[in-house]
């Protein structure tokens, strides 16, 4: 019987009829061809979080984002009229990268008045207008009206900023998210920026990692020992049922149980989070006077825990039941690596205490996260080798098949454009 219900269709599975129930094949996350095309069908077509609102404070302040599987770069920049812009990463004059560091595939930031090319000193304005050229006079009947950056389309949501690439694309970024996007707002995101960030060069396909993230199925076996043992024994023996999942277009959620903060009994946990009052699931001592927007705990159970937003292509948001949030990117550099970013965000600590709770938060987050990463090595390695084509998901696996079915379907959209 099931610990938790299910549709009147008997399965969340068969709720999504269009998915089917069948095998899948994982041919997508193989085959450098097909990573190809999705370079062009979704990198560049879609919209894509690139950063927060918090990283650009005053005029002038500026980031940039390597999108290698859409092979280009891109410069934040917020004008001095206070809006938020993006243009390619590309002097208009000999196609050098306009804004890097000491290595030109790092990202990097800061805050300036004119971006100046390393090359010939070309500079632009905040609103990327050309505003100087060295020796104009040596060209011929140049105009710099002509010659601004390269736009790129920016629009933010609940803080979060995001670009495509498409100069055709229509769809607004709050049209494109959803409802599920607009079941997220009113979240307060804006009052959580004590952050931690970790970023690591992962050995497998983009949707891999996702799939990890997409399912708390493996959680009982793979993240055995984030438990003291008589904990751990006990959650096997349970399973994993999510309380809902939804899809909405290429987006889709999962809410699952879990996530106590404290816990009922603090032999559950380990002797360093019963000190620290802290763990995996946040600090124990949460903020009280948050409002959880519709979205979030869609089942309204007591049980609950942590809703798993994925916004396609490559964008998570975990809500978390002790009032914090997390964020899951997942950018590819080719059919068989991406990076992987994990983003924690607080709401500031008061104290030194409350800072160490954080603390501890995020490096068995840290911990947590490797696992799944050293895990989807193993599998690229072994899906490479087609031993075995077919695979079968049980129920708690439906946003894997949503989201292969989704990617392939941009795929198969972009080729009959083509042909």
């Amino acid at each position: 019987m099931p610990h938790f219900a299910k549709p009147a269709e008997g399965s969340w599975t068969a709720h999504y009829p269009e998915l089917g129930t069948g095998p899948v094949s994982y041919e997508d996350s193989i085959s450098p061809e097909h990573y190809e095309l999705e370079r062009d069908a979704i990198f560049a077509r879609t919209w894509l979080n690139v950063g927060r609102v918090e990283q650009l404070p005053t005029p002038g302040s500026y980031f940039t984002k390597e999108l290698v599987a859409a092979r280009t770069s891109v410069v934040v920049v917020r004008g001095a009229d206070g809006e938020v812009r993006a243009f390619h990463n590309v002097c208009r004059h000999r196609g050098n990268k306009l804004v890097w560091a000491d290595f030109p595939r790092e990202e990097t930031s800061g805050v300036c008045r004119q971006f100046t090319c390393k090359y010939h000193g070309w500079r632009y304005g905040l609103d990327g207008g050309l505003a100087f050229v060295q020796q104009e006079d040596e060209f011929f009947g140049l105009d710099r009206a002509d010659y601004g950056l390269v736009p790129v389309r920016a629009e933010t949501w609940e803080g979060f900023i995001f670009v495509n690439l498409d100069r055709d694309g229509a769809t607004s970024l709050r049209d494109y998210l959803g409802a599920l996007g607009a079941g997220l707002e009113g979240y307060p995101f804006e009052r959580m920026t004590q952050v931690f960030k970790y970023q690591a060069p992962v050995g497998s396909n983009w949707k891999l990692f996702i799939d990890a993230f997409a399912e708390f199925y493996h959680a009982p076996v793979l993240h055995a020992k984030q438990a003291v043992a008589d904990e751990s024994r006990k959650l096997m023996n349970v399973g994993y049922e999510a309380l809902a999942y939804r899809l909405d277009g290429p987006h889709g959620m999962v809410s699952s149980w879990g996530g106590m903060s404290p816990p009922k009994d603090p032999s559950m946990v380990k002797p360093i989070e019963r000190v620290l009052r802290s763990g995996l699931f946040g600090p124990w001592d949460r903020p009280t006077d948050i409002d959880l927007p519709p979205a979030v705990n869609p089942a309204r159970s007591r049980a609950w825990g942590v809703d798993s937003f994925h916004f396609f292509p490559n964008f998570m948001v975990l809500i978390w039941a002790p009032n914090w949030y997390l964020t899951y990117h997942y950018w590819p550099t080719s059919y068989r690596s991406h990076i992987f970013e994990g983003t924690l965000y607080f709401v500031p600590p008061r104290s030194a205490t409350e800072r160490v709770r954080q603390e501890l938060a995020a490096v068995t987050f840290k911990e947590y996260g490797l696992q799944d990463a050293n895990t989807l090595e193993a599998t690229q390695m072994m899906l490479e080798s087609r031993a075995v084509t077919e695979f079968p998901l049980n129920d708690q696996e439906i946003l894997l098949r949503h989201l292969h079915q989704t990617a392939g379907r941009y795929v198969t959209d972009y080729q009959n454009v083509l042909t």
